[in-house]
């Protein structure tokens, strides 16, 4: 379960990084795929 939590914050400040970097769309799908494998919320892994 901590390497799913990992993952998920590991995508997740990469989708950061990648809107400060001025690549909002691909920031915006990662931010998204965080919440998504994330152990948090709605996850694919339950």
């Amino acid at each position: 379960m901590f390497l799913i939590w990992l993952l998920a914050v590991v995508i997740g400040i990469a989708g950061i990084i990648s809107l400060f970097r001025g690549q909002v769309l691909l920031g915006i799908i990662l931010i998204i795929l965080a919440f998504v494998v994330g152990p948090g919320g709605y996850s694919i892994f339950k």
